[in-house]
């Protein structure tokens, strides 16, 4: 069994190699985001991006900057076969999934203009942003010193396997494969 945590920028391609690695590789895939999806509706709350990034942060300030990887990763402990867990946005979340036997952190980037065009061909709730929207955003995700917000660029630092997605979504696919076959 391998865990594969996936950090990132927004629309970097953290979801191509989830999709990757469930349909080529058959992962189980687990979500940060829709683990507080479920969160927001239940409090009747809209699931967009800042909803989504206020009670992530809320949540580590209550039970632990690591809470919500840890419970992903004890619900992909009980499957058979190799898991992936997106989004891992805090530090101590990459620490954890780390710290895990057989787990590793896979982070995906690109060019910010690409990214912005990126979400919005997928229209997402989260994602029908401006421009100026979605660098205020990506601002607030780099520069948090709150240790239970998000850290993208410390998260990204912290990874085993870094992924330029800069290109073709076969590129991604390749480098991916090339990888996946490296440490399984």
């Amino acid at each position: 069994m391998i865990v594969i945590g996936i950090t990132g920028t927004i629309g970097a391609g953290k979801g191509t190699v989830v999709d990757y690695l469930v349909n080529k590789r058959h992962f189980k895939h687990y979500s940060v985001s829709g683990y507080l999806k479920e969160k927001l509706i239940k409090k009747g709350l809209e699931p967009n991006r800042d909803n989504l990034q206020e009670v992530a942060n809320q949540i580590r300030e209550k039970y632990g900057p690591d809470y919500i990887a840890g419970k992903l990763y004890i619900k992909a402990k009980r499957q058979k076969g190799s898991v992936v867990i997106e989004s891992i946005r805090n530090p101590k979340e990459a620490e954890f999934i780390r710290s895990q036997k057989n787990s590793y952190l896979f982070a995906v980037d690109a060019n910010q203009k690409i990214r912005y065009l990126r979400i919005q061909k997928r229209n997402s709730e989260k994602d029908n942003i401006t421009f100026k929207k979605f660098k205020e955003q990506e601002e607030k995700e780099f520069q948090s010193k709150d240790p239970n917000a998000q850290n993208l660029p410390k998260c990204i630092e912290m990874a085993d396997y870094k992924f330029d997605n800069n290109d073709t979504i076969n590129k991604l696919y390749e480098k991916v494969e090339k990888v996946i076959s490296k440490i399984s």
